[in-house]
């Protein structure tokens, strides 16, 4: 059982120096647990709303109607989407494009950088035919919730056009 305990708290983060005991190493873990738990049902949310937005997008793209009102309503054709998430000090950004829109990523990342002075801690994308999935993490020093608010506001501003 020494063991076991002892290759579960390797699994986790290790969050302090200090040694725990082995009742705070069990309540560690079920936290961790329940923390990727919520981290897997938000990327399964995210993943069914990509999967709409490419079926819907390729439906458009080919002419068909076949398709509700409601869900044509939903997606935007070809236009590009932002979702901003904040997180305490946090930004976490999702950007979806097509191929002919990928510049906004740098806009956006020149805008956090040089305007706001945000810190990137990720950025990445990927391609799906021709639509580009962006991903952008940052960190917002000295920033209150309005002033938050108002950088997710000119950023959507600027996905939608009306800069």
């Amino acid at each position: 059982m020494k063991a076991l305990y002892s290759e579960l708290n390797a699994l986790l983060p290790q969050t302090s120096r200090e040694p725990l005991t082995l009742p705070d190493q069990l309540d560690e873990a079920a936290k961790y647990i329940k923390k990727l738990q919520n981290n897997v049902e938000k990327k399964r949310e995210r993943k069914r709303k990509l999967v709409a937005t490419s079926a819907s997008d390729k439906l458009n793209s080919t002419g068909s109607s076949s398709m509700s009102s409601s869900v044509d309503h939903f997606v935007p054709t070809r236009m590009p989407t932002i979702e901003i998430q904040e997180t305490g000090p946090i930004l976490q950004i999702f950007l979806v494009t097509s191929l002919e829109h990928k510049f906004m990523f740098h806009e956006i990342i020149r805008v956090l950088t040089e305007e706001i002075g945000a810190e990137i801690i990720h950025a990445g994308y990927s391609t799906a035919d021709d639509a580009v999935f962006h991903t952008l993490h940052c960190k917002v020093e000295e920033c209150d919730y309005e002033a938050k608010s108002k950088i997710s506001e000119r950023l959507k501003k600027f996905v939608n056009g009306d800069y």
